[in-house]
């Protein structure tokens, strides 16, 4: 089945911060859109999967061991597997985050993340 997507509608459509829908599969990775604000997660590494991260609306910061990398509206980011990485958003941030089935998990995405 052919399902089309507005991302800012479906984003929009979150009611709660923090909390991953998932809106799509493609090859064995899952599209989720999530809205954040005032969250730095801690250090991570997804040693299995590289991880992108597009911004919808708003900005945030990719924070690894070169620095902060600053994200904004209309970018995106692929944090290779393997790289030490975390999100440090400070203002409301929505994005779309696309990785492989599998890789994020209540200990790297927050606690409301939803299998």
């Amino acid at each position: 089945m052919i399902k089309k997507v507005n991302l800012k509608e479906a984003a929009n459509a979150v009611e709660k911060l923090y909390v991953y829908d998932k809106i799509g599969h493609l090859n064995g990775h899952v599209l989720s859109v999530v809205n954040v604000e005032n969250r730095t997660l801690e250090f991570h590494i997804h040693e299995q999967s590289d991880e992108l991260f597009y911004v919808i609306e708003g900005a945030f910061h990719l924070e690894t061991d070169e620095g902060l990398i600053k994200i904004e509206e209309g970018e995106f980011i692929i944090v290779p597997k393997g790289i030490r990485h975390r999100p440090v958003v400070k203002e409301l941030a929505k994005f779309l985050m696309i990785e492989l089935e599998g890789t994020l998990n209540k200990e790297n995405s927050g606690d409301l993340y939803e299998d």
